[in-house]
């Protein structure tokens, strides 16, 4: 894991996604700044799946690739974001309809990601990786 961060020693974190046990360490780590972030007990494991679908897809997918963390309290809220250079997704608009999946899974990652968070984007390209960047507003800290 490497850290840096403007507004805390938990203010941002990247962390490798090579192996399989890296998909639970991601979830550890979103658990943990959703936490310090003040995200109630509901939302703090809606985040942990998100971080754990995400990094799944490095795994399964791409062979890797990278997880972002990112508190943000211009938003206020949290930002969960990957990158990679695998094969890209061929479809996006598919990719995001419940049910539809290449690996063979139940086809509600992506679709549950994007339900569970504020805003999603999704930049892919067949042959040149994936970026996705999802955010979740801390609507009490908004009040």
């Amino acid at each position: 894991m490497n850290g840096s961060g403007a507004t805390g020693p938990f203010a941002e974190q990247s962390l490798w996604v090579r192996a399989e046990a890296d998909v639970a360490a991601a979830m550890r780590l979103v658990r943990q700044l959703a936490k310090s972030a003040g995200f109630n007990t509901t939302e703090t494991s809606y985040l942990a799946t998100v971080a754990t679908e995400l990094a799944a897809n490095l795994w399964i997918h791409a062979d890797g690739g990278v997880v972002h963390v990112r508190i943000d309290a211009a938003l206020p809220g949290i930002e969960i974001a990957t990158s990679d250079s695998g094969p890209g997704i061929a479809d996006v608009t598919l990719a995001l309809q419940d049910g539809y999946s290449t690996a063979g899974g139940l086809g509600c990652g992506l679709p549950g990601v994007q339900r569970l968070m504020d805003g999603l984007e999704i930049d892919s390209r067949a042959g040149n990786g994936t970026r996705i960047r999802t955010w979740k507003v801390n609507r009490r800290a908004v009040r």
